[in-house]
């Protein structure tokens, strides 16, 4: 006598429905114009950098090596940009709807709420690996011209800053760069639910995407309490450029954020009125 180890019909058609409700998640955001504009400004960013005529006199910077210019592109998107572009799009997942009035239609149907709003989540989430993949290409397209060789200096990611330590190998550079804009991407991902929780909160995508900056300006402001330091999202945002020895607790940090939104998001969400 055999024993079936196959999935049951009815989880299989779950599992497939939520594909189904990803896939057409993604299909909305490309079309959204937050995230057209997102795209052309990641684009054209680098090649900005990469013809600055006063690079050395405003950062104290030549750029020597292509690999240099994803880290100053990271660098001046980390702060304010990138998160204000997250915000803004990962609001639109459900304000865009709202405003469309297709969110309630949608839950008439025979798909459960939590399921609705876990591909939403799952889309914003993975939506800063997006950008960022189109920041780094873009990057290291716009660095070419400075040669994608070995070279003597830095990333500005590893050990010396952009001065650096010695020549580096391109594998190097790649494995520094790469590793960088990982964590970057998961320090986006609390902004992307924080965003979401908001939308989930007032319908609406401008004032999700406002609550969630101003949400960051307040964190930032709270550092003047050493206390709460240490636990402030913003406080860990710059992951991607700490020390190796303090990269695990801040992504311990960012991912508890992440879950806290997300759980928040999906209980709210049971419960509202729509």
């Amino acid at each position: 006598m055999t024993t079936s180890t196959s999935t049951p019909a009815p989880a299989r058609a779950r599992g497939g429905g939520l594909l189904s409700l990803i896939a057409l998640e993604y299909r909305k955001l490309i079309d959204f114009r937050s995230v057209k504009l997102a795209v052309v400004v990641l684009l054209l960013l680098p090649w900005v950098w990469s013809f600055a005529p006063a690079l050395q006199q405003v950062y104290n910077l030549v750029l020597v090596s292509g690999y240099q210019m994803p880290t100053l592109s990271l660098l001046t998107v980390m702060e304010f940009i990138l998160p204000l572009l997250v915000s803004v799009t990962a609001a639109e997942l459900i304000g865009a709807e709202v405003g469309a009035g297709t969110l309630a239609p949608l839950l008439l149907r025979p798909v459960s709420r939590n399921r609705v709003l876990t591909a939403k989540l799952v889309v914003a989430l993975s939506y800063p690996f997006a950008l960022l993949l189109v920041l780094l290409l873009a990057s290291l397209l716009a660095g070419a011209r400075f040669g994608l060789g070995g070279f003597a200096g830095g990333t500005g990611l590893g050990p010396g800053g952009f001065t650096g330590v010695g020549l580096i190998a391109p594998a190097a550079a790649l494995a520094e760069i790469g590793r960088a804009y990982l964590i970057a991407a998961m320090s986006l991902m609390p902004i992307a639910a924080l965003a979401l929780l908001f939308a989930v909160t007032y319908l609406n995508t401008a004032a999700a995407a406002l609550a969630t900056i101003a949400t960051l300006g307040v964190m930032r402001l709270l550092v003047v309490f050493p206390v709460l330091g240490q636990v402030l999202l913003t406080t860990h945002l710059d992951a991607y450029a700490a020390r190796p020895e303090t990269v695990a607790t801040s992504l311990l940090v960012l991912l508890g954020y992440t879950a806290l939104m997300v759980t928040g998001a999906l209980l709210l969400f049971r419960r509202k009125d729509l």
